[in-house]
């Protein structure tokens, strides 16, 4: 690792233990120790920044349709925890001004631009900025054209460039960018990557564990971060090294 603690981060929150992307998954992290947590922004109709991964409502919500096609009271109106368990009814789709007000200072926010939609990487920056936190904040996409509309916009943010496998063209995308993290997935992860990706000045954080020895191969090949459902599993791992 190079010069930081391990980020051990909640993906879309605790998710193993309550529905992604809402308050129940977020204080679960807290409850479980996390100071680290991601999750995913989208426009509502109205250009409301909201927290939600799909681009459709039907896998996490009791709505249908698209995202981009709902306005943020019709969103905020269904329910996005029974899907998950009938403890969980009535949660909502939060916006991510309600995230960092709730949060502040509690978290650092990993923050994934997860539609391409022009201007959701700016409207995230100013919010960023708006709610002072741009200290602990990270913006992440898979989407180049994201990370070229936030670098220019928002330098003084951290990003980092999603990816399933890191090629030459990666690096070379990020280094012009000026990224300072890439996101390996970790089936793809060797020590020899790492040791190339520290070597050519990135922080490393990877996402996909989705069971433990996930977790195990890519904190024992020198990530500087892992993206977890189970932050807890993780961090009794880390604390038996």
């Amino acid at each position: 690792m190079i010069g930081r603690e391990f980020m051990n981060i909640a993906h879309r929150g605790a998710s193993a233990y309550a529905p992604e992307n809402t308050f129940a998954a977020f204080d679960k992290a807290l409850a479980l120790g996390a100071s680290h947590v991601e999750f995913d922004l989208h426009f509502s109709s109205d250009r409301h920044v909201v927290i939600i991964h799909d681009e459709t409502l039907e896998r996490t919500t009791n709505g249908t349709g698209a995202v981009a096609d709902t306005t943020l009271a019709e969103l905020q109106s269904l329910d996005a925890g029974s899907w998950f368990s009938p403890e969980f009814a009535g949660e909502r789709v939060p916006t991510f001004g309600a995230m960092l007000e709730r949060y502040k200072g509690r978290f650092h926010f990993h923050v994934e631009i997860k539609s391409d939609a022009p201007g959701l990487s700016q409207r995230a920056a100013d919010l960023v900025r708006g709610y002072g936190v741009g200290d602990s904040a990270t913006i992440t996409s898979f989407n180049l054209s994201s990370l070229e509309e936030v670098t220019a916009y928002a330098p003084e943010l951290p990003a980092g460039f999603l990816s399933v496998d890191i090629t030459d063209w990666t690096v070379e995308q990020a280094q012009h960018l000026g990224l300072k993290l890439l996101c390996p997935h970790s089936m793809s992860l060797t020590p020899e990557l790492v040791d190339r990706l520290h070597s050519s000045g990135f922080e490393v954080r990877a996402w996909g564990a989705s069971d433990e020895t996930l977790m195990r191969r890519a904190v024992d090949a020198g990530v500087d971060g892992l993206t977890v459902n189970f932050p807890d599993i993780l961090a009794e791992y880390l604390a038996s090294r």
